[in-house]
């Protein structure tokens, strides 16, 4: 996968992910359509959801810190040799 993928990946995942812990929205939601018997599962999805989100987002901010290294290094070495 391309880094901007891995990294939109785990943003819009991250964000998703939080939106659901902080708001009585699903709650709401889920009581509504008769799904309230799910209620109480939702904390044992939605906290590892955030953080594999999360680690997605560190490891595409990571991959596009190397990559954005190695061309810097590249870029030196060849101004170096003209």
């Amino acid at each position: 996968m391309k880094d901007t993928t891995i990294l939109k990946t785990g943003i819009i995942g991250s964000v998703i992910a939080a939106i659901c812990c902080a708001t009585p929205i699903l709650v709401i939601a889920l009581g509504a359509l008769g799904l309230s018997a799910w209620l109480g599962w939702v904390d044992y999805v939605l906290i590892p959801a955030l953080v594999l989100f999360l680690a997605i987002t560190a490891y595409g901010l990571w991959r596009r810190q190397r990559a954005a290294a190695c061309c810097a290094s590249e870029t030196q070495s060849n101004k170096e040799r003209a």
